[in-house]
């Protein structure tokens, strides 16, 4: 059996509000995004470490594909310059189909333009699982509501 590499799907949306401000989001904050698209994160919990450092474990109750889920991740990496994070899913839903799953969401600010990257690298557990596009879309939408939450005047 061939040893099967890693895959990458990525997908870029553009968004109005401060890109700054969603990179601190995804990095130090992202318990508060629950309270931004509530019909889709019920709620991110700190397991161990602290906010924002590399090597803290946290996790997501989200709702997917018209269910519950959940997802444990090791904060893998932080790139303050490039204001990216790395998710590394260790436990939950994604590990019954992918034996590696890691998002990485990275803001570029041109101005006033600011493009968010969603770069999903997997590995699925069999041929017979999908790639996660989904789990993209998934991905779009919470970076749209966080943008749709941050536009409107409080």
């Amino acid at each position: 059996m061939a040893h099967e590499v890693c895959k990458k799907l990525v997908s870029q949306i553009c968004i109005k509000s401060d890109g700054d401000v969603f990179h601190q989001l995804f990095r130090e904050k992202p318990h508060k995004i629950s309270g931004m698209c509530p019909d889709k994160v019920k709620a991110c919990d700190l397991h161990q470490g602290q906010w924002g450092t590399v090597g803290s474990v946290i996790c997501w109750n989200y709702f997917h594909d018209g269910k519950e889920r959940v997802a444990k991740e090791i904060i893998e990496a932080i790139d303050e310059e490039k204001k990216s994070v790395t998710f590394n899913v260790i436990e939950g839903d994604l590990m019954e189909q992918f034996k590696v799953m890691k998002l990485i969401v990275h803001v570029d600010t041109k101005g006033e333009d600011n493009l968010v990257t969603w770069t999903l690298q997997y590995q699925k557990l069999n041929q017979d699982v999908a790639d996660p596009h989904s789990l993209m879309d998934f991905c779009l939408r919470v970076t749209k509501d966080i943008e749709t939450h941050h536009l409107t005047p409080a």
